[in-house]
C-alpha cells in the first residue's frame, strides 16, 4: 500500500473527532457516492502541515480494497482549535470484485513521511478510524446503459487499475434503459491535450433538448451533475443522450503534440451514469 497505509501508531492527544455520513447505505459497482466528511477539531489541536485525510475502504475480512484518499476542503495548517471542517466528495464506487458489507476507515497523514495522527473515534489500529459502513451490489443493479456510436475503446490507467475512462469523438451517444421517472446524470471529465485546441464547448443533449452546456477548461477536469425529468426522457423503452464538443483534434496531426495516436479525440470521460435513485 502507499505511505498512507504503513503509518506509524501515534500516541499523542487527538487532533479531532471525525465523522462520515454517506447519502446511500447500499451502492452498486459503478455508482455515485456521496461522502460527507466532519472534523471536530480538538480545543488544544496544533498542526505543523497540511495532512492528508486517507480513506480505506475494507471487507468483511479486514482486506483492504481500494482507497478515496485527498486533501481536506480546508488545509489542516489552518484548522483551528474548536472549529468543524465539514465538506462533501463524490466518488464512483470501483468495479470490484466484491458483494457485500464495506467498512471505510480514515485518518490524517504526513504527505511526506506517512507520519499518522491520533484522532477520536472507533480506532482499528494504526490510527485509522472507522467511521462509516457500506453494502456494495453488484453492477448489474445500475440502469442499463450502451455506448453506442463516437466511442472508442476503454482505457485503463498504468499504475491503477480501478481508474477508467473512455475518449469520445466530437460526439458520442449513450443510451440507457428509460427508469420512467427522474434521474441525475453524472458526466466525469477532462480533455488532455487541451493547450493544442483551447478550451471546449461541451452539451449534453436528450433526445434532442439540450440540457447542459458549458465550457471545458484547458486543465480542467470537471463533474457535472444533470437533472433529467422523466418527460424529457420521453415513453420508449429506451432513451439516448448525446454528448457533443464544439471541437476535436487528432494529437498526430498537431507536431507540436509529438503523438502519433490519429484516433479523433472530443474528451476524456471517466464516468457517464444514469442514476434514478
Amino acid at each position: 500500500m502507499a505511505a498512507a497505509c504503513g503509518g506509524r501508531e501515534e500516541a499523542a492527544p487527538p487532533v479531532a473527532t471525525p465523522t462520515v455520513t454517506l447519502n446511500f447505505a447500499q451502492a452498486p459497482a459503478g455508482s455515485p457516492l456521496d461522502i460527507t466528511y466532519k472534523f471536530v477539531v480538538a480545543d488544544d489541536a496544533r498542526f505543523d502541515q497540511d495532512y492528508r485525510v486517507f480513506v480505506h475502504v475494507i471487507d468483511v475480512d479486514e482486506e483492504f480494497m481500494w482507497d478515496a484518499d485527498h486533501d481536506p476542503s480546508t488545509p489542516t495548517s489552518q484548522w483551528k482549535p474548536g472549529q468543524t471542517i465539514e465538506y462533501t466528495k463524490t466518488i464512483f464506487v470501483p468495479v470490484f470484485p466484491y458483494v457485500g458489507e464495506a467498512t471505510l476507515q480514515i485518518g490524517l497523514h504526513s504527505k511526506a513521511d506517512g507520519h499518522r495522527l491520533t484522532l477520536n473515534g472507533d480506532h482499528a489500529g494504526q490510527n485509522a478510524y472507522r467511521v462509516a459502513k457500506v453494502q456494495l451490489l453488484p453492477q448489474t443493479d445500475n440502469l442499463l446503459t450502451v455506448f453506442k456510436d463516437g466511442w472508442h475503446q476503454a482505457e485503463v490507467a498504468g499504475d491503477n487499475a480501478t481508474i477508467e475512462w473512455q475518449w469520445t469523438k466530437k460526439e458520442a451517444v449513450l443510451a440507457f434503459k428509460n427508469p420512467k421517472k427522474d434521474a441525475t446524470f453524472f458526466l466525469d471529465i477532462d480533455s488532455p491535450g487541451g493547450q493544442f485546441h483551447g478550451p471546449q464547448q461541451i452539451q449534453t443533449v436528450l433526445n434532442g433538448q439540450v440540457v447542459d452546456a458549458f465550457t471545458l477548461g484547458v486543465d480542467d477536469r470537471t463533474l457535472r451533475r444533470v437533472g433529467l425529468k422523466t418527460a424529457q426522457m420521453g415513453a420508449g423503452e429506451m432513451a439516448e443522450l448525446q454528448i457533443r464538443v464544439d471541437k476535436s483534434w487528432t494529437p498526430a496531426q498537431v507536431p507540436e503534440a509529438r503523438n502519433t495516436d490519429k484516433r479523433e479525440l472530443g474528451v476524456r470521460v471517466f464516468h457517464a451514469f444514469v442514476d434514478p435513485r
